[in-house]
């Protein structure tokens, strides 16, 4: 029997002098995935895009509960997107978008 996946969504601020449209953004974070963990283990991570504010500089992104870590050390490593200086620290985790959003109002 499969086990079900619990999502979990992180708030992220992006730190740059740069703007970066939501392709471009994500492409990065893919990539810095796959290089950390490889194609096998970004499969697992099963990452995606849920918001993008290109003025707030603000995302969120979805993973599933066993690879918030993964997730974690591929954003730390992520230090430029289009040559250009970037970093990304995460300002919440949560199991909801609900409950994200209160963390991130308080």
């Amino acid at each position: 029997m499969l086990k079900k996946t619990r999502a979990r969504y992180l708030a992220l601020t992006i730190d740059s002098d740069e703007m970066f449209g939501s392709r471009e953004f994500t492409g990065a974070v893919w990539d810095a995935v796959l290089r950390l963990y490889g194609e096998c283990g970004a499969s697992r991570t099963g990452l995606a895009l849920i918001d993008y504010d290109v003025e707030k500089k603000l995302a969120i992104l979805r993973t599933v509960h066993t690879a918030v870590d993964m997730v974690r050390a591929a954003l730390a490593s992520l230090t430029k997107i289009r040559d250009k200086p970037v970093a990304v620290h995460v300002l919440a985790v949560s199991g909801t978008l609900k409950a994200l959003s209160e963390k991130m109002r308080q």
